[in-house]
């Protein structure tokens, strides 16, 4: 009896050990950011600007995006459900650990400010952003990108001041049924021409 009652309370001794033994091995990895940087420079800078912020206007602007996005981004490349010849390379060396190192040290950096190019075009993409297309059924890009084009971390991206050529080449993209990772993004462009693409695109590149 005695031997009994000793191996229970060793096993309330023992057992609160390994508990924590199981939630420390199991907690998160916190994202570094030396190393998101470090990965960061040798396999996105040339495409993507030093900083993130990329000179190239078919090429996105990173800086300052939310890392939930950006590592969802990467992770499809990799598993190919965002199809992109050159990015699902990139994006194969990367571990899960890397992709979160750099978007972190990624929405530590600034996005430079873009600008709208063509004045006629760039009112009728501020009446599409802001208010949407009511007798098309088209919503307004604000309500899910905010008025400021800032987003809402983990579901929405930031697109203020993104290049309007990469904007263009996405929602067309999406319309045209060659991006298919985002179904509500999707059924969006389905509804929109050339003229209303390029006109909404524009005036993002110039959204603050």
């Amino acid at each position: 009896m005695k031997l009994f009652a000793s191996l229970l309370a060793a096993a309330f001794v023992v057992a609160p050990v390994f508990s924590a033994y199981a939630v420390e091995a199991t907690a998160p990895v916190k994202p570094d950011l030396a190393k998101g940087e470090a990965s960061y420079g040798a396999v996105c800078a040339a495409c993507h600007g030093a900083d993130g912020n990329s000179a190239v206007t078919q090429n996105p602007k990173l800086a300052q995006q939310h890392p939930d996005y950006i590592v969802k981004q990467l992770q499809e490349y990799k598993s190919g459900k965002r199809a992109n010849a050159i990015m699902s390379g990139m994006a194969a060396a990367l571990s899960e650990q890397d992709m979160k190192n750099i978007a972190a040290w990624l929405a530590t950096k600034t996005a430079k400010k873009g600008f709208a190019k063509d004045k006629e075009l760039v009112t009728l993409g501020e009446r599409i952003y802001r208010g949407g297309i009511a007798d098309r059924q088209i919503a307004a890009c604000s309500g899910c990108h905010t008025p400021n084009g800032a987003g809402i971390a983990s579901q929405y991206p930031r697109i203020a001041g993104q290049h309007a050529d990469y904007a263009v080449a996405q929602l067309t993209a999406f319309r045209d049924g060659v991006r298919k990772n985002n179904t509500q993004m999707s059924q969006v462009a389905a509804k929109l021409n050339d003229r209303e693409i390029k006109a909404v695109s524009d005036y993002i590149a110039g959204l603050r």
